[in-house]
């Protein structure tokens, strides 16, 4: 017998061997199953809520909701031909809900320009939609009109844009879609930048234009002449914008564009976001083509940096573009030139989808 209990212990032992292999074996895979389980509640889970990041609650797709649709406010004066241009064109863009005419004339509109712009609206509107037309009358003649609030505005975007510049509804329609990814920052198509004056120290800046942004890939500012941004703004604007600044761009008849700007950045801590999309300049050069502008702007942006308190503007490099409609980034783009800075990226954009916002960057 005792030849036989090492034998014995030794089975006994590999019994054992055995058992906690199998254990273990046993809870691993209990381990990975429920990994897996996890895995695909989080996936579930940021399928059904992944609109709560980046600060997006609305449905893209909800037509009925204020997030669902788009308001125009046009900022004109005395360029009749102009504004009919452009009424006619976006009145046939698919989500727009109403276009307010930023009206600061002395005389009123004439019946026959609103018979006019009725007409044109009916006649280019979908039939699905009834797009509401209003004429939004100034005492004063000040560029701050622009930016006053509406009190009967019924959606939360607002699509910013001047008489002269037109854009495709296709690029218009995914501009809104970003936004509506972000809908507390500002989307739009003329990115703008500053740039610290090393000359002056540093706490003096310059400004600087299209040409600086196309050569670093850098921008802080996308002017409201084709923006969106939330309705919200133009309340916080008229309430809160400094009586020393709107003063001063009245005076000036310049850069009320840069002080929304600072507004939004100063409200948000957050850059804006550059779509690309084709521009076209329909009426003669502004006051950007008039000598010492750039000087005037830098002026701007140093009055507004010591107004606020510092410079709230944020820069980035990050630029949206719709892939579905470009095979590269380096395509022809907003700005003035049909080219933008090479090493930029185009990611994937499905149609019709709900893509967070991440998806829609091109990186310089």
């Amino acid at each position: 017998m005792r030849g036989n209990l090492p034998i014995s212990r030794r089975s006994v032992f590999k019994l054992r061997q055995v058992a906690i292999g199998a254990i273990g074996s046993a809870k691993i895979k209990i381990l990975i199953l429920g990994c897996v389980a996890l895995t695909i509640l989080a996936v579930a889970t940021r399928n059904r809520d992944g609109s709560l990041l980046m600060g997006w609650t609305g449905d893209v797709d909800g037509s009925s909701s204020p997030r669902g649709r788009y308001s125009i406010v046009m900022n004109t004066w005395k360029r009749y031909d102009l504004l009919k241009k452009s009424i006619s064109h976006y009145a046939s863009c698919p989500k727009l809900d109403s276009i307010h005419i930023v009206w600061s004339e002395p005389d009123p509109p004439s019946d026959s320009l609103k018979r006019y712009l009725n007409h044109v609206l009916r006649l280019n509107s979908r039939k699905d939609q009834q797009v509401e037309l209003v004429f939004d009358i100034n005492k004063e003649d000040s560029l701050n009109n622009r930016f006053k609030e509406i009190k009967d505005l019924k959606t939360d975007a607002v699509f910013s844009i001047d008489d002269d510049v037109i854009f495709p509804c296709s690029s218009v329609e995914f501009a809104f879609t970003v936004w509506q990814s972000a809908p507390y920052t500002m989307v739009g198509y003329v990115p703008r930048m500053h740039w610290m004056d090393q000359k002056k120290g540093n706490d003096k800046y310059k400004y600087g234009g299209w040409w600086s942004v196309w050569w670093t890939g850098t921008y802080s500012m996308v002017l409201s002449k084709a923006a969106f941004f939330h309705k919200k703004y133009l309340k916080l604007y008229t309430d809160e914008m400094p009586a020393s600044i709107k003063e001063y761009i009245t005076k000036s008849r310049n850069c009320e564009d840069i002080a929304m700007s600072f507004l939004v950045a100063n409200a948000t801590s957050s850059p804006p976001i550059w779509v690309k999309g084709k521009i076209f300049e329909i009426g003669s050069t502004g006051i950007s083509s008039m000598g010492g502008h750039s000087e005037r702007r830098t002026d701007c942006v140093n009055k507004f940096v010591d107004e606020f308190g510092g410079m709230a503007l944020v820069p980035t490099s990050m630029k949206a573009i719709d892939s579905r409609n470009s095979w590269f980034c380096s395509q022809s783009s907003t700005g003035g030139v049909n080219s933008i800075p090479p090493n930029t990226l185009s990611l994937d954009l499905p149609e019709g989808s709900n893509i967070l916002l991440p998806r829609h960057y091109c990186r310089h």
